[in-house]
């Protein structure tokens, strides 16, 4: 276990391109295959060696998540759970487990609906003062936060969904930050949808010269669309059979 380090799974949002499947249940608790989708992001942090997770998510919901996942005990994890009151975005969820994260610790951060392969850390990456992504070289770029890359492979800029995507790769749902993360969100502004981005904590990180890329090999993907649900499903339904034979 490592005691420098918290989870947080940010589980919140409406699922809006879910519907109907999300009209009376979170997304987060919809089937990926055989397992409820909050499964595998906690088993990723799990394979990090994070025991200590919090889960965020809005208040209509928050009991189920209780009534699933419990203590965590089941699943050798201590669980606390934190409300974020409407969907005001990915980087107001991660405000709301300030309290969570003590001073000195870094926090683990991973979209609910976020599923890997499998996630290989750096030297360092849980003890130094530097925020770190993870890119995954994909076909649709334009549906995600793109990288500008520099010949070095630096991020230099990331853009919010551009139509002329600066790269193939995506940021996917999974962040390393230090504690500071948290006095820079409640600087923020909302966007022109009304929620606070991620995407500008990623960017302010550049600025300062201390956001790291991870450049992921295997499978990643979100299941936040029919589609892309569907394609994690059938990636896990697979692994399985091959572990069968």
């Amino acid at each position: 276990m490592n005691e420098k380090i918290k989870g947080i799974i940010l589980a919140g949002g409406t699922g809006s391109r879910l519907y109907p499947l999300t009209n009376v249940t979170n997304k987060h608790l919809l089937p990926v295959y055989n397992k409820p989708m909050v499964f595998y992001p906690l088993e990723t942090l799990k394979s990090l060696g994070i025991k200590d997770i919090c889960i965020v998510s809005g208040g209509e919901h928050i009991a189920d998540f209780i009534r699933l996942l419990g203590s965590g005990s089941e699943f050798e994890l201590k669980l606390t759970y934190k409300v974020q009151d409407g969907p005001k975005g990915i980087a107001h969820a991660l405000l709301q487990a300030e309290e969570f994260v003590k001073k000195g610790e870094k926090a683990a951060v991973i979209l609910g609906d976020n599923i890997f392969e499998k996630v290989e850390t750096q030297p360092n990456i849980f003890s130094d003062d530097n925020a770190y992504i993870y890119l995954k070289e994909v076909e649709d770029p334009e549906r995600f936060g793109v990288p500008k890359l520099s010949d070095e492979e630096n991020v230099v800029e990331i853009l919010e969904k551009p139509k002329n995507p600066p790269s193939k790769f995506a940021v996917t749902g999974l962040y390393i930050y230090p504690n500071d993360v948290f006095d820079f969100i409640k600087t923020l502004k909302p966007s022109q949808r009304g929620e606070l981005e991620i995407t500008d904590v990623n960017n302010w990180y550049i600025k300062q010269g201390r956001l790291k890329a991870v450049f992921l090999d295997g499978f990643w993907s979100d299941a936040g669309t029919f589609e892309s649900l569907l394609k994690a499903a059938i990636f896990i339904s697979g692994n399985i059979k091959k572990s069968i034979k």
